[in-house]
């Protein structure tokens, strides 16, 4: 008895340090969920800004200042399917861009993402193109180029130019197809009387680190591929401290965000320097440079190079890749351990969506589609339980006869295993692999776009966020908001509830204390649960349902399960 008391005490300081100690856990290692895109007030949704989700502006002053930077050079307008904006004639820098796909909160009247903005105007955002000054005299910073059209669309291309004094011409062709990819041109023609060295670079800079926190689950800030290798390993700290220089053949850098991605694009099959360096200001800035080629007087030198300003959608991204020749570009999405299972979740989850409209029902549809994939080893897992609690007598019998003796008593325990073809760890299969496939489902949700602001019914309006509604403040009708601790939604209850049910139907441990520990465990983990995605919740209250069906189809299969029970309990009695 002093045994199992002390078991318990143990357990119950360990659920403990679970409420208490997980959330700073999770918050460094486990970023739980996206912010709420709602707050219930009065029962009813309230819909709530989201800074984070606008990388260069987050209030109204901040819109004004940028319209006044705007206006003061001239202009050649973007418009595509995808994108809006203009590039800065001044410079050649492409520093005006908004994502039209995408808003910034769930409200109708929400404006578009704006991922790129102008130097000047608040966390300047931009990319730009040109030469090294290595005895070339190419354009300057200031140079304002001359363009030949007012429009960039997709397979309508604009070209750029300019001169300089020592009879050298400069030209940037800009085009842009209807994704989120431009592609870069640059020539120089040598209209002088002595060989010039031309090296090309491009550069990305923005002010400011990213407004989505990296983890060590989700990468955010500086993002390279190179050497056949994606390089999660930099951020913004390292940079502050030294810059980071690499040289490849193939690959690309730039900056992410979690749904949101630049990144240059040198000729991948040329070599390249790429580097990361900060400025002064929090100025970051990703760029490559090419190495110096002579070119001759009456010649003429052309590189070309892409660059994509957009949102990291799965399907464009391994169409880059695949289609395009971008190395690893879908690596941008940083999959993490789970890729191979994360891969085929979010493909098949995607293709859900499309036929049923709704991704809460996918969820579910994936659930059911996991579960009934595993049913067969679910039975397996019964028929095991079976056979094991019709060894507990025996079992009962051995503690009891070696309770002073435990190494003889484990040799008699394995002995009975062996003679009876049991394996107690057969039970804990289906619980083994539903860890990777819970884990890849979470990391889908928090990582993948498609996901982003995607609603269910009633109150949520977005699976990728925690539960709004919490009846701690009655549903919003107390003028308070619970600390994240307490503030407990139906959904994560709904959760508890089910995996309380699900427990019962569990043959009942002969041990008390291993029967404590199973009554309080669906309620620890639905505190645990509640700051995680409304989506990871719900597909884990159908495979709870789901489980709680298929024990009672497997129960009928295997009424020994049952009836050993019951005599178990007789015995022990």
């Amino acid at each position: 008895m002093n045994n199992e008391r002390q078991n318990f005490v143990l357990f119950a300081v360990l659920a403990a340090l679970i409420l208490f100690a997980w959330p700073l856990i999770q918050g460094k290692f486990f970023p739980v969920a996206n912010p709420p895109v709602t707050k219930i007030e009065k029962g009813k949704s309230k819909v709530l800004p989201q800074p984070s989700a606008d990388p260069t502006a987050d209030n109204p002053a901040a819109m004004r200042n940028r319209d006044v930077v705007l206006r003061d050079s001239p202009r050649v307008a973007i418009d595509t399917p995808m994108l809006k904006g203009s590039i800065n004639l001044k410079g050649a820098r492409i520093d005006d861009l908004v994502l039209v796909k995408y808003k910034e909160t769930i409200a109708k009247d929400s404006p578009p993402i704006r991922l790129l903005s102008p130097a000047g105007a608040q966390d300047g955002y931009f990319a730009g193109f040109g030469w090294r000054d290595e005895g070339l005299s190419p354009p300057a910073a200031d140079t304002v180029w001359q363009a030949s059209g007012n429009v960039l669309k997709p397979g309508q291309p604009v070209t750029l130019q300019a001169a300089n004094a020592r009879g050298q011409r400069f030209q940037i062709k800009l085009s842009v197809d209807d994704g989120y990819m431009f592609t870069i041109t640059q020539t120089v023609l040598n209209g002088g009387t002595a060989p010039v060295p031309v090296a090309p670079y491009g550069y990305v800079s923005r002010v400011g680190v990213s407004k989505d926190p990296g983890t060590w689950q989700i990468h955010t800030g500086p993002m390279s591929v190179h050497n056949g290798g994606a390089d999660y390993g930099v951020n913004f700290k390292d940079v502050d401290k030294a810059p980071t220089r690499f040289t490849s053949t193939g690959g690309w850098l730039g900056f992410t965000d979690k749904y949101w991605l630049t990144a240059l694009v040198p000729d991948q099959g040329s070599q390249f320097d790429g580097q990361f360096r900060a400025g002064s200001g929090q100025l970051y800035q990703a760029d490559y440079a090419f190495a110096p080629k002579v070119l001759a007087p009456g010649q003429a030198l052309t590189q070309s190079s892409r660059f994509f300003a957009g949102a990291k959608e799965v399907k464009l991204l391994q169409h880059y890749e695949n289609a395009q020749g971008v190395t690893k570009f879908d690596k941008a999405i940083d999959w993490g351990w789970f890729e191979i299972l994360e891969k085929p979740i979010f493909t098949y989850l995607d293709w859900l969506f499309r036929m049923v409209s709704n991704f809460g029902v996918a969820i579910i549809l994936l659930t059911v589609t996991i579960r009934g994939l595993m049913f067969p080893i679910a039975q397996r897992q019964f028929a095991s339980m079976a056979k094991m609690r019709a060894l507990q007598p025996k079992m009962k019998a051995i503690q009891d006869r070696y309770k002073d003796d435990k190494v003889v008593m484990q040799q008699k325990v394995m002995e009975l295993y062996k003679t009876e073809k049991a394996n107690p760890l057969a039970g804990c299969l289906p619980t083994l692999i539903q860890i990777p496939v819970f884990f890849a489902l979470y990391k889908v949700l928090m990582l993948t776009i498609e996901m982003r602001h995607q609603p269910f019914f009633g109150w949520i309006k977005d699976l990728s966020a925690p539960d709004p509604l919490t009846p701690v403040n009655l549903f919003g009708f107390l003028n308070f908001t619970p600390p994240h601790m307490l503030a407990i939604g139906v959904v994560p209850i709904v959760l508890g509830i089910s995996m309380f049910f699900q427990f019962r139907l569990n043959p009942a441990p002969m041990d008390e204390t291993q029967k404590q520990v199973f009554a309080v465990i669906p309620w620890v983990l639905m505190f645990v649960m509640a700051s995680y995605p409304v989506g990871l919740q719900v597909y884990w209250i159908a495979s709870n349902c789901l489980a709680i069906l298929q024990q009672q189809i497997l129960y009928a299969r295997h009424p020994e399960l049952k009836t050993a029970a019951a005599k178990t309990t007789v015995i022990a009695k």
